[in-house]
């Protein structure tokens, strides 16, 4: 089911909507959603599959990806824990995993084709946590992808995943950024558009400290397009982006199931990557995770 809303109208839908928060990292980061009623403004003209809508005004919650009922902490936390002990993923190789299918989402709303040679430049902004580690592996299948990628950290990770995926950019002749220029129009000029890797779920601002609070102030001020990584920089992963310091992307990535503050996303292009997760785990816990077309490992929703 795909929902648009436009300011413009004065006719509202009040639909249900719920969601599983499902992944990997801490623990901390997993919370469960109770069931919620989404409020979406829509307009009469505007239909589904009738072209891209404008960027300030479109949402996108198929029903049929969300599990049945809420699931509880201990329940993600089991989850992530079946695909680390039970089905011996490494942490590694799910870092892997959803870099390469952030690349993949980047690569599905921003054609290369379509793409001027400026436009092709991309500024991945990679924090110290896991996030930032799978901005890292993103910019890798960019670069792989023909895109120029260029990384900015705000703040270095000493953990040997981080140095290991930055040692693999430095090889591939992938620019490091030593500073993030304060005036946005430098950077609206320099590239087409930019990775959010900055902060992961369950990490607020402050808790990251300085430099990536100042990051992310000049990321919610540029006019080029925003890709924010399974939870948007700054967000309440429950409750969404209504903090001052908050971004607001233009594409998510949601990595395994979208988290419940996607309720709140408002950008263009929504995307899962979730096609990792053994069917046997979709199963056990009940997931209800989109259809995959081919071989992709994003589902557009």
């Amino acid at each position: 089911m795909c929902i648009f809303h436009q300011q413009s109208a004065r006719l509202w839908l009040r639909l249900p909507f719920q969601t599983m928060l499902v992944g990997w990292g801490s623990g901390r980061e997993m919370m469960d959603l109770p069931l919620k009623l989404l409020w979406v403004r829509t307009g009469q003209s505007l239909q589904p599959g009738l072209g891209s809508p404008p960027r300030v005004c479109s949402l996108s919650v198929p029903l049929s990806v969300l599990p049945d009922s809420a699931r509880s902490t201990s329940e993600a936390a089991a989850l992530e824990r079946e695909l680390l002990d039970e089905y011996r993923f490494g942490r590694q190789q799910l870092v892997e995993l959803c870099g390469h299918a952030s690349a993949v989402a980047v690569t599905k709303a921003f054609p290369l084709p379509s793409l001027s040679r400026k436009q092709r430049t991309v500024l991945v902004v990679c924090g110290p946590e896991q996030n930032g580690a799978v901005g890292l592996a993103c910019a890798r299948h960019l670069r792989v992808f023909e895109y120029q990628p260029s990384i900015f950290c705000p703040v270095r990770s000493a953990e040997a995943l981080h140095r290991d995926l930055t040692t693999q950019c430095e090889k591939m002749d992938i620019p490091f950024l030593s500073f993030l220029p304060a005036e946005v129009r430098l950077i609206d000029d320099a590239y087409g558009l930019v990775v959010d890797a900055v902060l992961g779920p369950g990490v607020r601002p402050a808790e990251a400290g300085g430099p990536c609070a100042r990051a992310l102030a000049t990321l919610k001020r540029l006019s080029i397009p925003l890709v924010s990584l399974d939870v948007p920089s700054g967000w309440d992963a429950e409750a969404g982006g209504d903090a001052k310091d908050a971004v607001q992307p233009d594409v998510l990535v949601s990595f395994a199931a979208p988290k419940s503050c996607a309720g709140r996303f408002s950008g263009r292009h929504h995307f899962v990557a979730g096609r990792f997760v053994p069917e046997d785990v979709r199963r056990k816990f009940g997931l209800r995770l989109p259809k995959y077309t081919g071989t992709d490992c994003v589902a557009a929703l």
